[in-house]
């Protein structure tokens, strides 16, 4: 276990104070701001210090238990922020800085929900933040004189008249909002009990090496970032290394440069992170790291893919990352963070769920039950049977702030036999005899095809494998109603300059032979496209209505012969031959059977190299020169007709009709 002075620390302000008194010089947190070497440290002591600053602020004109909304940039600034609000009794909501409309209004609805008084921020995002958001918040930048926390003159040790309140187990910590895939965001409470109870389980899981050091990248806002990554090295007693999310996605490589600079034994990340790593480190670099102090590769926060597990183990066993040292895990923030989990040291499990081989996430970790019930009775499923996972234990929460109508819903389950309450996760698994759970998908997203239930990242994963230029984590994959039939769609972001055709080709055999499931609709869009939340999640339900509506910006697919774009309006035909001409060329190079001489160009997918290809194209077929400009001042058929027959020239009508006969017969 930690060591903690007898007996151990009941809340997280216990834990921040001992580990200040204590062990007061030694290193807490280290954040590399530019991802590599430009590391900034702070101690046990000087954290204690600075958020005894922050608490000072706060506690200056604020009562226990109102709300502080916290938006920074990943860094130390938002760690010292965080547990000045613990300190000062003040609970924290950490938030994500709003980088768009529809962020702001996710923030907006946060504030809204949680009816925050108080924001924390950077002076360089106060005078943003300030102006973008509707409630009337004091703010307070901590690194900014004159707003509340800077030389407020707070203790750099415990001891003094200024001493944190006395914070009870029992007491709020923090709100931790749920990122919103299908509606507006939650607030899941969360007290100190929960907190140091999920805490001890995931030490007691991962830790307990001579000499831990925890690496993360994850962003540090909600449950695996901030409770995994942020707190747990506090409550053992080792240091942890951060970056920047951002710094990661640029160049994952850096990750694992982290964990080999700075000896890392605890590291987690979703599936994705380490398939980016799969996909974007080569082998010059893999030679340069040092990886035999990796005990615990977290794997957790979406399905963990067999097939990842397998490749990543053994691309990287050349740099010393051990066979043994994934840990593929479950939770959700509604149960603090962990929920199973097997030890480090125990083989990675797998066991078949409806034919299919699937990683096991572990048993219950820290005193707490899982059990999956059926779905149509509610009452226990046997070994190997899908149902819905609930969850028991203290780390789950009390529920929802604001919410006791749906918190006594999902959170005061019970089984036919009377055992509970269970929280009632909304996600589908299955127990092996020994009671390892796997996790299949979200109750919510399952689909029905011709009466066989078909889980969407398995979709979703046969389509990413397919072919290398998919974006793995970039996919969607729903069901729309079609002749009454659930028919299936599958929605994947591609690579700039790709062979649409061989993608959506290869894309559909993959989903036909791996879930012998037929794709009634393959849709490829750009990079960076698919709606996601901000944790970084796939909206499936979001893209489903984005496609129905024809918001999607299609670059290629395929689907049926005859079957229309959902959202999509009957083409108008051309009028003159001019308009024919130009029609049948643009339709040509977007691989489409028709375009409406009212249709834009760049609604349409145009790229600059289509807009060249369309300009040489009509000047091969017309007297008259074609330039980028006059497609930006003319962006339809309709239009473009318009403005080159407005100039002296002669259309050849036996010329435009060998070219429709030469379209024709292609």
């Amino acid at each position: 276990m930690p060591a903690f002075s007898s007996p151990a620390p009941p809340t997280l302000v216990h834990v921040l104070r001992d580990r200040a008194l204590e062990n007061p010089h030694g290193t807490a947190y280290v954040f590399l701001a530019d991802g590599e070497d430009d590391a900034r440290e702070i101690s046990y002591r000087h954290l204690y210090a600075a958020a005894a600053e922050v608490a000072g602020a706060l506690r200056a004109g604020h009562e226990p238990g109102e709300r502080a909304l916290l938006l920074f940039p990943p860094g130390l600034d938002y760690v010292t922020a965080f547990f000045g609000c613990l300190l000062a009794g003040v609970v924290a909501v950490p938030a994500y800085p709003p980088q768009d409309a529809r962020g702001l209004g996710r923030l907006n609805a946060i504030v809204a929900d949680a009816g925050a008084s108080i924001a924390l921020t950077t002076k360089d995002l106060l005078p943003l933040t300030r102006s973008a958001l509707d409630a009337p918040l004091e703010w307070i930048a901590p690194d900014a004189p004159g707003t509340g926390a800077a030389g407020a003159g707070a203790p750099s040790v415990p001891g003094s008249a200024a001493d944190p309140v006395a914070a009870t187990p029992e007491d709020l910590a923090f709100l931790q909002y749920t990122s919103g895939s299908t509606r507006l965001p939650r607030g899941v409470m969360l007290t100190h009990a929960n907190l140091v109870h999920n805490l001890r389980a995931i030490y007691e899981s991962f830790a307990g090496a001579a000499r831990d050091v925890m690496v993360s990248w994850l962003p540090p806002y909600h449950d695996m970032g901030l409770i995994g990554a942020i707190l747990e090295p506090l409550y053992g007693g080792f240091p942890g290394v951060l970056m920047s999310p951002l710094h990661f996605l640029q160049k994952p490589y850096r990750w694992l440069k982290a964990i080999s600079v700075h000896g890392g034994t605890i590291s987690p990340s979703p599936n994705f992170g380490y398939e980016l790593c799969l996909r974007k480190i080569d082998d010059a670099q893999r030679a340069s790291l040092d990886l035999s102090s990796w005990r615990a590769a977290v794997n957790g926060a979406e399905p963990v893919r067999v097939e990842t597990v397998e490749r990543f183990t053994e691309r990287f066993a050349p740099a010393g990352f051990g066979p043994d040292a994934f840990r593929p895990s479950y939770g959700l923030a509604e149960a603090t963070l962990l929920v199973t989990a097997d030890p480090v040291g125990h083989s990675v499990r797998r066991f078949p769920v409806e034919g299919v081989s699937r990683i096991a996430c572990g048993t219950a970790r820290g005193d707490q039950s899982v059990v999956v019930v059926d779905t149509a009775t509610l009452a226990p499923a046997g070994a190997g049977q899908v149902g819905e996972v609930w969850v028991a234990g203290p780390s789950v929460s009390p529920g929802y702030w604001g919410r006791p109508t749906e918190s006594t819903a999902l959170f005061g389950a019970t089984l036919p036999d009377g055992r509970g309450p269970y929280l009632r996760t909304g996600d589908l698994g299955a127990q092996d005899e020994e009671g390892a759970l796997a996790v299949t998908g979200r109750l919510k997203d399952l689909l029905i095809l011709r009466g066989r239930n078909v889980y969407p990242h398995d979709v979703e994963g046969a389509a990413e494998r397919s072919h290398p230029a998919l974006r793995p984590g970039c996919a969607a994959a729903f069901t729309v109603p079609v002749d009454g039939e659930e028919r299936l769609v599958v929605v994947c972001e591609v690579a700039d300059g790709a062979d649409t055709e061989a993608v959506a080709l290869a894309a559909r055999r993959a989903v036909r032979e791996e879930c012998e499931a037929d794709v009634h609709e393959l849709v490829l869009i750009p990079p960076r496209t698919i709606p996601k939340t901000s944790s970084g999640k796939i909206q499936r339900r979001a893209t489903r209505e984005a496609h129905l509506s024809g918001a999607l910006s299609r670059i290629g697919g395929w689907r049926p012969a005859g079957v229309t774009a959902p959202g999509a309006q009957v083409p108008d035909p051309p009028r003159t031959p001019l308009e024919t001409l130009i029609a049948g060329v643009w339709a040509e190079l977007l691989g489409e059977d028709e375009v409406g001489i009212h249709d834009d160009f760049f609604a349409s997918g145009a790229q600059s190299l289509l807009l060249a290809q369309l300009a040489v194209r009509i000047e091969a077929e017309l007297p008259v020169r074609v330039t980028a400009g006059d497609l930006f001042q003319a962006s339809t058929v309709a239009k473009l007709a318009g403005l080159l027959e407005s100039r002296p020239l002669t259309v050849d009508d036996e010329q435009v009709t060998g070219l429709i006969a030469r379209s024709d017969n292609s």
